[in-house]
């Protein structure tokens, strides 16, 4: 999504944590159950950021419970009515902005000025759904004289959402839109890693919507697989990993509910001999999305250049990407941050041995930055290997950090087989200035969500999910709202008129 958001005038601010570290729900703060917590992190600095509750299977039952009772008043509520309490949270979101920002900035270590821009695509996601809310509508079938059929849409239920850690506040609040808008109630699920911005989010909005409508249970898996696997949850949505999307699946298969799945990605970034170089730099870089240390799904992680420009883009790439410089998150200067934790740091750095011992060319980055003061942090340099063979780790698997393969083609059958040979399939990026050669290049691509002379951006409206293991079902559309109800058709045979 692009909502524009004045970011040179942001000023560091202080810390607003959220009071209150438990479970939501009912409209209630409540203890864990267990009585476990687990020490928020900074991933910059290290530091604690206080306890949260580690919620497990009992908090997540007693959560379900208050959004089962409250289902019915909130499924009963006028559309308008409903759109009028959304649209007055898009309102609390943008006031709130920059505390929410600095939230998520300290605890998942992406830049404050990007986490800013979250929260504003989080109010303009919930304002686009409430706008639709009129637009759930069936159909008539025409059967004859004496017969009425018709069919209505209706909201499942209960509906969990399990949100990841690299957009953590924009998810929450965002990925709420969708089913609130239509009827049904949530329970969010928030990342064990930065779950901070969600906690704050609840005092926030509590008391706008009705209790139990908006419900929030921070925990790790035991949680989440809680609620995927409830019987009283009609539909789970996951935003995650591929090996995490498989679990939640498994989890719900029992009780044989909905699911919307949007995973992981090993995406590719074509560029044709006729682009232009400089061009193509830009976008082999904004596609990796370094300022979030490319710890998104939709990452262009491979970028395929053709022989005739590959040597023009590598030596543009390599002056360009120093504008990326990691740095402490809660700075408004900042414009790369940090990896989200020690085990997700330690698994890039392995990549990239395995990168160096495989044989590929390291062009820039690979390390720990030099500064004294992120030492403290997990840090990770902007990284690009050059002449990636497809044979390489790198190359196939989802790394999940600033690791960018770049890689050499001339021969245009092999190249699409080669970017299609990986088992993901969410995006894709193609640069050229030949009509014909961008359609059937979109054409061949194996991925969802396909930009031509663009790279990274989302647009509401559009239709934004994967192919292959990358996901099941659309999100950031019309698609989405639908599929968060139900198909009822009612049949009725009118008595003759009486003579």
């Amino acid at each position: 999504m692009n909502e524009a958001v004045q970011t040179k005038n942001l000023k560091a601010q202080k810390l607003n944590l959220p009071q209150h570290r438990d479970a939501f729900y009912g409209g209630k703060w409540h203890k864990a159950k267990s009585d476990r917590s687990a020490d928020a992190i900074n991933p910059g600095t290290g530091e604690s950021l206080g306890p949260v509750a580690d919620c497990g299977a009992a908090d997540v039952d007693a959560a379900v419970q208050a959004a089962k009772a409250a289902f019915p008043g909130w499924r009963d509520t006028p559309p308008l009515e409903r759109a009028r309490m959304l649209k007055r949270i898009a309102n609390v979101l943008r006031e709130h902005a920059e505390e929410l920002a600095l939230i998520d900035a300290a605890d998942c270590g992406n830049p404050f000025a990007e986490m800013v821009r979250d929260a504003t695509v989080a109010a303009a996601q919930i304002e686009f759904y409430a706008g639709l809310v009129t637009e759930m509508k069936g159909s008539s079938i025409p059967m004859g004289p004496d017969v009425v059929n018709f069919s209505v849409r209706e909201p499942r239920g209960v509906v969990g959402r399990i949100i990841p850690f690299n957009h953590p506040f924009m998810f929450c609040a965002g990925k709420a839109g969708a089913p609130l808008a239509v009827g049904n109630t949530v329970v969010m699920k928030p990342p064990e890693q930065a779950p901070l911005s969600s906690l704050r989010l609840a005092e926030l909005i509590g008391d706008i919507l009705p209790p139990g409508v908006f419900n929030l249970v921070p925990g790790g898996r035991e949680a989440g697989s809680a609620l995927a696997s409830h019987k009283d949850v009609a539909m789970i949505a996951l935003i995650g990993s591929v090996p995490t999307g498989r679990a939640v699946m498994k989890a719900a298969s029992d009780t044989l509910k909905a699911v919307m799945l949007e995973l992981g990605g090993k995406n590719a970034l074509i560029a044709f001999p006729d682009s232009d170089p400089d061009e193509v730099a830009d976008g082999v870089i904004g596609g990796m999305n370094f300022t979030w240390c490319g710890q998104s799904c939709g990452s262009t992680s491979r970028a395929f250049i053709h022989e005739k420009i590959y040597d023009a883009v590598l030596a543009r790439v390599k002056s360009k990407i120093a504008h990326y410089k990691p740095g402490i998150a809660t700075d408004p200067a900042t414009t790369m941050g940090s990896i989200i934790s020690k085990t997700q740091y330690e698994r890039i750095l392995g990549f990239i041995d395995s990168a160096k011992a495989e044989g590929a060319r390291l062009l820039t980055g690979g390390g720990r930055p030099s500064d004294p003061a992120l030492a403290k942090g997990f840090f990770i340099e902007p990284t690009v290997f050059a002449d990636v063979q497809p044979s390489m780790r790198i190359a196939r698997e989802e790394i999940f950090g600033p690791v960018l393969s770049v890689f050499k083609w001339s021969d245009e059958r092999k190249m699409l087989e080669q970017v299609n040979s990986v088992e993901y399939g969410l995006t894709a990026s193609i640069w050229t200035n030949d009509l014909s050669t961008a359609h059937r290049t979109a054409a061949a691509v194996q991925a969802g969500f396909v930009w031509i002379n663009e790279v990274s951006k989302h647009f509401l409206g559009a239709p934004f999910g994967g192919y292959k293991q990358s996901g099941i079902g659309r999100e950031e559309c019309f698609e989405e709202m639908l599929a968060y109800t139900q198909e009822k058709n009612i049949h009725v045979r009118l008595k003759p008129a009486k003579q």
